[in-house]
Order: structure tokens, then sequence, then C-alpha cells
């Protein structure tokens, strides 16, 4: 069997997932907390929208869906060539879920949602705002997803891999000036694989304070991260991560 060729990553989007009846709140949160403005609805049923920065290249995009549920995240992985990307996704153990003309939505081994679509030239990362940056997905995997995911993603992407600052945790570290990283993490109970967005920040609590403001809500904390709920009801952690680097602070 011939081996898929590497495709590299040249840009990546990150995608918030939310209900149709609550995504009018979450563009406006996410708008808000991240310094964007909206672009214009696209899409078969206006679905689609992009949160565009300053001065820089867009990275997150929103995504009205049909769900009972909060919602949750998934990445675009923008290539020049859609279709080696897709082969070699395939070749990994994914699956395709629709294909479209140009780009496709697939699923990874473990369960997770993402996109292969073309790569337009973008190439400026938006910059920190107020402290913090939306800069990682992460892929919350019941145990027997966890290794198949590492391995998935890890070649998928060709992006660094190494084991986080806990057993439950695995980064996927892209090369410098791509917006997004990834976080594999190890649930302690087996459930449908989902994921959450995270922001790097330099000052948690400041974060949180200015987020609850905008109408988040905590719901806990933990030694380097608090878990959040958006105004539409999606989770998501404010992590004690370098906003510029995404690592965390250097010991000491």
């Amino acid at each position: 069997m011939t081996e898929p060729r590497f495709e590299p990553i040249r840009w990546t989007h990150v995608f918030i997932d939310r209900p149709a009846a609550s995504f009018d709140r979450a563009c406006a949160f996410w708008t808000a907390v991240t310094d964007t403005k909206l672009s214009e609805p696209r899409g078969e049923h206006g679905e689609f929208v992009t949160l565009l920065p300053r001065g820089a290249d867009a990275s997150v995009k929103a995504q009205a869906v049909d769900t009972a549920d909060p919602g949750g995240a998934h990445l675009d992985l923008c290539v020049s060539d859609v279709p080696a990307l897709v082969a070699s996704a395939l070749a990994l153990g994914a699956e395709i879920v629709t294909p479209h003309d140009g780009w496709t939505v697939l699923r990874s081994p473990g369960g997770q949602l993402f996109c292969a679509v073309p790569w337009h030239g973008e190439a400026v990362r938006p910059p920190v705002f107020d402290n913090s940056r939306l800069d990682q997905v992460c892929v919350d995997l019941a145990p027997a997803s966890f290794d198949t995911e590492i391995a998935f993603w890890t070649t998928l992407t060709g992006w660094e891999s190494y084991a986080g600052s806990r057993p439950e945790f695995h980064v996927l570290k892209p090369p410098p000036g791509l917006p997004t990283r990834i976080l594999l993490q190890r649930l302690d109970a087996s459930r449908p694989t989902s994921a959450h967005l995270d922001l790097a920040c330099s000052d948690i609590t400041r974060t949180r304070s200015h987020h609850e403001s905008l109408g988040a809500e905590f719901i806990t904390r933990a030694p380097h991260w608090t878990v959040m709920r958006d105004p539409a009801g999606g989770t998501y952690c404010l992590t004690g991560r370098d906003p510029e680097t995404g690592g965390l602070p250097a010991a000491g």
C-alpha cells in the first residue's frame, strides 16, 4: 500500500460551534473577548461567520449548529492540497463525514470532527488582547481513544508532539506563526469525544472577571486553569499559559 504524502498545515481556524438558538449570544461574547468583529453570515442558512481581527488574518470562526447540547469546537486544517490531506487522514483511520466542493468534513479515529480546507495565504497571527489569547483546542477523550488520537494527530499534522504537564495531557505544538495548538486530554471515564476552547492567560483572575462582566459564568477552578461557561452555555477554560508562546511559565 502506498504511504500517504505528508501535507503541511499552512494555517488553522478554530470553530466555535454553538446552538442556533443561542448563536447571537455566543458571537457577541466571543467577539468581545477576542477584540474582533463579525463577518457577514454565509452558508445555506447563514450559519457560518468569521471573527475578524484588526490588522491580522482570521483564525477563529463560528458555526450555528442544530443541537440540543451547548456545542463544542473543531478545527479547520488549511492546506495547499486538500485531497492529499484527506487521503492521509483516511490512511490513518479517519472517515469522511461530508464531502464538499473543495473541502471535506472528516472524523478522527476517536470521533473528533475536523475539516480539510484550502489555504488562502493566511500568515499573520492575531495579537494578544487583554492579556489573553484564544490559542488552543482541547480534545476530551475516553481512555480507550487517547493513544490512538495521539498517534493520529501527531502523524497527520507533523507538529511537535510531547507529553503535557500532567499524565492525562498530550500537546501538539504547531510551527511558529500558526495560531492554534491542540491539547489531547484523557478523561477519567468513557464518554463520547468532544472538544472545547482554551485561552492562554497571563492573569486568570483578571480575565475571569472580564469574561464574567460579559455574561460568562464560573464553573470550577484547578491549580492552573479555570473552567467557565459562555453565555450560550458552552464550556471553555482559562489556562495559566503565556499568551505569546502558549507554553507554561518558566519555573521560578
